[in-house]
């Protein structure tokens, strides 16, 4: 006799990461038999059964969604930014996702900031003060490209900006602004060469701009930018400097 299935999704928070991220095989064992029942022994991934699965595949970090807000008169930063909600799993990633609205229809001067837990998408944040950001902006309109962005929270969980110990991107942002829409990848630094006696990036200033140049031709890639297009770098520093996110580039790939 088959095994009943819930209408109802299965709450998320109540479902463990499987020790092995249950990425064994396509099915993971998930049925027994031929006649396709269930045996609670076995893996169950959202990959077997949407809505039954048992475990969720664990990416390599936990992440934050933030939202900034537009502004309703004379506002600070603090009170416009807003926490949404934490995840640490590719099914949490897709719950939340598919239940939020749309880059494409956030209004304007609204941000969606996608980080890594514990890191504030300021450039005060300890985590953040000694780096930069990629940068490129779409002109011609204030209405995101969904895939664009999707593609790049994608890119940005599941770790194939840059290499396995390079420790440098912090999150992923998107602003709706009036005639253009802007993304941008922050970096824990800005390749700027270490300084004596003070915490400071690892390696020598051209390794640093080698590393940083790397992570900007993955985030034009996954933008899907045709060679003529450059994406730029600024540091933090230099924003905060000049007061404004449009500093002068770095550099630029």
């Amino acid at each position: 006799m088959s095994a009943e299935k819930s209408s109802d999704p299965v709450p998320l928070d109540t479902i463990p990461i499987s020790p092995d991220g249950g990425m064994s095989d396509a099915t993971n064992g998930a049925t027994n038999g031929t006649n396709g029942t269930h045996d609670p022994e076995k893996v169950i991934t959202v990959f077997d059964d949407p809505t039954n699965f048992n475990v969720k595949h664990a990416l390599q970090n936990a992440w934050t969604l933030w939202f900034t807000k537009p502004p309703s008169g004379k506002q600070d930063w603090n009170e416009l930014l807003k926490e949404v909600i934490s995840f640490d799993s590719v099914e949490e990633f897709w719950g939340i996702y598919n239940n939020i609205t749309s880059a494409s229809e956030l209004a304007q001067k609204s941000d969606y900031h996608l980080f890594k837990k514990g890191v504030r998408p300021e450039w005060e944040d300890p985590q953040n003060k000694l780096g930069g950001r990629w940068a490129y902006t779409f002109r011609g309109g204030n209405k995101a490209n969904d895939d664009v962005w999707l593609h790049l929270m994608l890119a940005a969980i599941g770790e194939t900006l840059e290499e396995d110990n390079d420790n440098e991107v912090m999150g992923v942002v998107v602003n709706i602004r009036k005639g253009f829409w802007r993304v941008g990848l922050w970096t824990r630094t800005a390749g700027q060469a270490p300084k004596k006696g003070a915490a400071a990036p690892e390696g020598s200033q051209e390794e640093g701009k080698k590393r940083l140049e790397t992570i900007g031709k993955r985030f034009k890639s996954v933008l899907q930018l045709p060679d003529a297009e450059q994406v730029e770098f600024s540091g933090h520093a230099d924003s905060a400097h000049s007061g404004s996110s449009r500093a002068k580039a770095k550099f630029s790939v």
